[in-house]
């Protein structure tokens, strides 16, 4: 009996599906050579080589193989390069697979491996890091600037920073900076400086923002674009704290070093690099962006040491945390933003903040947010408000330079109790009192300054408690902590890193600790913003099943695409 033979797949197409694939070929190429004759680039002309009547015709036929020649070994010797490399890296791991059999062999205990491995970095972003190089920035300097932001400055002034400075005994210094004096009325800064100057010397300051860097060159274009750069470039008090600074170091006859401390957004960096003249330190608008302590020569008897952000407390009131803690706007969960939108906005007056932002009378955050949103364009897909992204550039544009607000300073003034007469003039003794105000004046005087009516009224929340201490510092477990420490436990035999000395059971029982702590602070949070808003339920309810709904259409949008799309790999024509 014979065998059926089996059939191959046709290859023929109905006639509506070859002159589709034919259409779309067509597209294609049509769509190649718009794109190519937009980029004007022509296919490259042959080398026609050199004309037989052309003089020295042998000489640049020679040179030409040479040329290539050179080339060539250049490649080889490239080439053999990376072979080396190669072989130097199999080497290595070679030697560490064998070492890793022998420790198995041997049967070496984790707690002795433990203690052979290196010790692990310190992470230049925890808050621990943070605290251990602001003490170094206190112990390293003799005069201490704390920088205050002319808006807010009682907002701004940590006592535990001042305690440290005054009861550190010897000669040390607390000089207080008002910087972003040009975003106050003139009277509301006049009546600062005359409360600050009761308790310690203080300089009216007005940083240059826009900097050239010390590392980039100069490009000379042909059509230089006419700009007034007059009102961020221009310093004003750079030379009064100069003189203060060189004047303080005559007395004591010795090169000094001048610590610049302060909650984050104030200005520190900023001063510095007015004081140089030059971008020496990074500037930015997110919080945190010094992280270690730099050192800025002014001059050769004078050092600027430039420190990380005073932490704040998380006992702190809303709006303290709000405008003072390190919030990365990024990486912040809504409920946290929202909060500190919310706090900002009780504290500020509501007519001035519908006439500033221009929208209509609002009862709570979240419609005030909303409004903001529809103004300004930022709406998620299908029309929804994106509240989150405007609560933080709501945030921004308070804790950056972008907005005109000023408090008012206390009736009477009451010394904080780490403050008694003998430690005043202490603080005093040693500077030209007389001369600095004189030189105050003349800062204010040639400052631009809004008028009051222009200026938001702003409550502010009194002194803010900072930790300095860096045992102190409330237990922090972020994310990439535990996925470092994850990947460690899985990565024990393949990488060379090292585990703490410490006890197991004591470091799960810290960690136990730290995240009851962190979930009591979110709780409380919380809590706060619901009794300040009215329907925060329905609003995360609304933001929720936006969220849900873009997810869906964004894999509804993927699938169409993936259908409509032709797969040219596949043409059989």
């Amino acid at each position: 009996m014979k065998r059926p033979k089996l059939r191959k797949a046709s290859k023929r197409l109905s006639c509506h599906k070859r002159y589709k694939i034919q259409k779309k070929i067509r597209e294609h190429h049509r769509k190649v050579r718009k794109e190519a004759k937009k980029r004007g680039r022509k296919k490259p002309k042959k080398d026609p080589g050199v004309p037989s009547a052309a003089p020295f015709k042998e000489e640049l036929l020679r040179e030409a193989e040479q040329r290539k020649q050179r080339l060539e070994e250049l490649k080889q010797k490239q080439k053999l390069n990376r072979q080396k490399e190669h072989e130097k890296k199999r080497k290595l791991e070679a030697k560490k697979n064998a070492a890793k059999i022998q420790e198995k062999a041997e049967g070496k205990d984790s707690s002795a491996k433990s203690k052979a491995k290196p010790k692990k970095l310190p992470n230049k972003n925890s808050k621990k890091s943070f605290c251990r190089e602001l003490r170094k920035v206190i112990e390293a300097s003799d005069v201490v600037l704390e920088v205050l932001d002319a808006r807010d400055p009682m907002g701004c002034r940590c006592p535990q920073l001042e305690q440290a400075v005054t009861c550190s005994g010897g000669d040390k210094k607390l000089l207080l900076v008002l910087n972003k004096t040009d975003l106050v009325p003139k009277e509301n800064l006049e009546k600062w400086l005359n409360y600050l100057k009761k308790e310690f010397p203080t300089v009216a300051f007005k940083s240059a923002t826009l900097m050239k860097d010390k590392t980039m060159q100069e490009q000379v274009t042909k059509r230089r674009a006419r700009v007034d750069l007059s009102r961020t470039t221009e310093c004003f008090g750079s030379k009064c704290l100069v003189k203060l600074l060189q004047e303080y170091g005559k007395t004591q006859n010795k090169a000094i070093q001048v610590g610049v401390v302060g909650f984050p957004n104030v200005g520190k960096s900023s001063i510095i690099n007015s004081l140089k003249g030059v971008r020496a330190c990074n500037v930015g608008l997110t919080r945190g962006v010094t992280k270690s302590m730099q050192i800025v020569h002014i001059d050769k008897q004078t050092k600027i040491l430039d420190s990380p952000s005073i932490i704040a407390d998380p006992s702190n009131s809303a709006l303290a945390l709000a405008l003072r803690s390190i919030i990365d706007t990024e990486e912040s969960g809504s409920a946290d933003v929202l909060e500190a939108a919310d706090a900002i906005l009780n504290h500020c007056s509501k007519q001035q903040v519908t006439i500033h932002y221009s929208i209509p009378d609002f009862s709570n955050t979240e419609e005030f947010l909303t409004l903001l949103a529809q103004k300004r364009g930022m709406l998620k897909k299908g029309g929804v408000p994106d509240v989150e992204n405007v609560a933080k550039l709501l945030l921004c544009d308070w804790t950056g330079a972008k907005i005109s607000y000023h408090s008012q300073p206390p009736g009477s003034w009451r010394p904080p109790p780490y403050l008694t007469e003998k430690k005043i003039a202490e603080m005093q003794e040693c500077f030209n009192l007389n001369k600095l105000e004189e030189e105050n004046n003349t800062t204010v005087q040639a400052l631009k300054q809004p008028s009051p009516a222009s200026s938001i009224i702003f409550q502010s929340s009194g002194m803010v408690n900072g930790t300095i201490e860096e045992n102190k510092v409330i237990g922090e477990t972020p994310e990439w902590e535990n996925l470092e420490t994850s990947k460690e436990g899985d990565t024990e035999e393949e990488e060379d890193f090292t585990e703490s000395d410490d006890d197991p059971d004591d470091v799960e029982e810290e960690e136990e600790m730290d995240v009851e702590e962190e979930s009591k602070v979110q709780v409380t949070r919380k809590a706060k913003l619901g009794k300040r808003q009215t329907s925060p339920t329905n609003s995360e309810k609304q933001i929720a099943e936006s969220e849900h709904s873009n997810s869906l259409s964004l894999n509804l949008d993927k699938t169409a695409d993936e259908d409509d799309a032709y797969d040219f790999n596949t043409d059989y024509v």
